[in-house]
């Protein structure tokens, strides 16, 4: 990909840490961010975003040309913030406020993925415990319940028998008022990272609980990360076009990380897109950015160059 900027971007915002269940992960992906654009030799303005009314009069009293945004989760992988900067007339990195607010709403995504023929595991809602005991014997096990607006797995929990239901939709409950049961698809868990309109290499993870939860993706030390991902060159592409199409599919752009499973006759499921990926020491993007051959700093230089003029 040759990119070239649009605008002169030198002083960035990088607004990150937030307030969300995601903080933890937020504050450590915004301080990659930030030594990565200061390597890259940008003007760089962090902001630690605690405070809704701080954040507008910081962003309307700073000179600053573009705005990156690091706060995953509600309020700022969501499309709030990226309304916000709108309003404002800031320019930044990212998907828009209806690409943000789909991609962050596992159901609505999922309703998406269905009408464009893009296959992702069945599923159903609850929104009580009253409908979650009632279909505890009607699910083909296993399931993952998941809230519908949280990432990270973040309230996140496999079922493999009707009696385990309830406890994993109580847990999932505390962050959300909806909850999917998502169908378990039993195979290979596969990640894409998007930058532009191009996927770059796929990686195949392997949690060694056998769950790619929150402690596997930002803890632990012995999830196996595999790139090249051990598939066949024509593997390869059918997951990276799938992958591109998935995040095209709901509006996105600039950049993102689409989550993949595939089963065990080889057919690839999208799980979801995630439109601010992670950037810690354990995170996927800056992975498969360095099987690409860029360096953190070069994808500073890439995101920005995918900044729009005009949304």
């Amino acid at each position: 990909m040759n990119l070239t900027l649009r605008k002169p971007f030198q002083r960035v915002a990088v607004l990150y840490g937030g307030r969300s269940a995601e903080r933890d992960v937020a504050l450590r992906s915004g301080e990659t961010v930030i030594r990565a654009l200061n390597t890259a030799g940008y003007d760089v303005l962090p902001l630690d975003v605690t405070d809704r009314n701080a954040l507008v009069g910081w962003l309307q009293h700073n000179d600053i040309d573009v705005v990156f945004p690091v706060l995953h989760g509600r309020g700022g992988e969501d499309g709030v913030l990226q309304g916000l900067l709108e309003w404002l007339g800031l320019p930044y990195v990212g998907s828009g406020v209806m690409a943000s607010a789909l991609a962050m709403d596992k159901l609505r995504s999922k309703w998406v993925f269905g009408s464009a023929g893009i296959a992702t595991p069945n599923f159903a809602v609850v929104r009580s415990m009253d409908e979650c005991q009632a279909l505890a014997n009607q699910m083909d096990y296993p399931v993952m319940v998941k809230p519908v607006h949280e990432g990270s797995s973040i309230g996140m929990s496999r079922v493999d028998e009707p009696d385990q239901l309830e406890a994993a939709c109580a847990s999932a409950f505390e962050y959300d008022r909806e909850v999917m049961l998502e169908q378990f698809i039993t195979g290979a868990e596969y990640t894409v990272g998007i930058v532009g309109d191009e996927a770059l290499p796929v990686i195949r993870l392997k949690a060694a609980t056998g769950f790619y939860d929150y402690n596997a993706k930002y803890v632990a030390n012995d999830t196996e990360y595999y790139l090249p991902s051990g598939l066949t060159d024509e593997q390869e592409r059918r997951l990276r076009r799938l992958s591109l199409r998935a995040f095209q599919t709901l509006g996105c752009q600039g950049w993102g990380r689409v989550d993949l499973m595939m089963d065990e006759a080889g057919n690839p499921y999208v799980l979801e897109v995630n439109t601010i990926p992670g950037m810690t020491d354990h995170s996927l993007v800056p992975k498969a950015c360095e099987a690409h051959g860029w360096s953190l700093a070069e994808l500073m230089h890439q995101l920005l160059a995918t900044v729009p003029e005009y949304r």
